[in-house]
């Protein structure tokens, strides 16, 4: 049995989830909704903690998944009158950025690289190669749209425009989902939405962060000195911790680093 003594003072305890790696990506450490849902709960959820700390550290990935965390962190925080506070490391870029933003507060390193408010599609094209090689490409479809860039066929005018209107659309939503969330602190004279990034005293400058300041400090600062935190993160699976689908996680190592290596890092 546990006893409350009214007389001392409950020091405040701030619960800090790590977001780190690409978003939806198979394999490794990949953020999706599913995978960070029981984390994110526990981290709202324990103790009635002051705010809930993000560590920020991804370079995108899933517009969707983006999507899904950011509105699990709203609706947990709206629901247990929770702050969220961002903390940025090496970069908030494209989807990483969706997940900052879903803060209350975004805060960064001097170095931290954010924006990249923008949506890409990339791929391959092989038919000239295949015709080379003496392949014939053949595809049978129940609707003329169901084989849309396909990389083994030359590409379509309208299948590239059509792929347009779809990212477009996306890129709106991000654009919704950042204005709603930063407001007035935005430059409204200042192209924010190309899909550029900046570092972080220029983010700064133009609303896309709070200002520069790193967690543990501005904690101290906002809590007091004897602050506790709590930590939360996601866990390896078993096989994956055994070294099982070693192939699979080398191919997403891969994939991870390339979509760092679009920033520099």
């Amino acid at each position: 049995m546990t006893f409350s003594l009214p007389f001392l003072k409950k020091q405040p305890c701030v619960a800090v989830v790590r977001l780190s790696g690409a978003i939806g990506m198979a394999g490794r450490n990949s953020m999706s909704d599913a995978s960070l849902a029981p984390v994110l709960e526990k981290a709202f959820r324990k103790g009635k903690p002051a705010a809930v700390a993000l560590e920020v550290n991804s370079p995108g990935g899933s517009p969707v998944q983006s999507s899904l965390i950011g509105a699990r962190i709203r609706r947990l925080s709206e629901e247990l009158d929770v702050p969220v506070i961002a903390f940025v490391e090496d970069v908030a870029a494209s989807g990483g950025y969706w997940l900052a933003a879903a803060a209350d507060e975004i805060w960064a390193d001097d170095s931290s690289v954010l924006g990249s408010i923008g949506v890409i599609s990339s791929g391959f094209g092989a038919h000239v190669f295949l015709a080379r090689q003496g392949f014939e490409r053949r595809v049978h479809t129940a609707g003329k749209s169901k084989s849309m860039l396909d990389p083994f066929a030359p590409e379509k005018k309208e299948d590239v425009a059509r792929l347009i209107g779809l990212l477009n659309d996306i890129h709106g939503n991000f654009i919704d989902h950042v204005k709603a969330r930063r407001g007035d602190k935005l430059d409204q004279s200042a192209e924010l939405f190309t899909g550029e990034v900046w570092l972080a005293r220029r983010a700064q400058e133009l609303g896309l962060i709070d200002g520069i300041g790193h967690l543990k400090p501005k904690m101290q600062e906002r809590f007091g000195d004897k602050v506790k935190f709590r930590r939360y993160g996601q866990r390896k699976p078993l096989w994956s911790r055994l070294g099982a689908s070693l192939a699979q996680d080398a191919i997403a190592g891969l994939e991870e680093r390339a979509a760092y290596a679009r920033f520099g890092l």
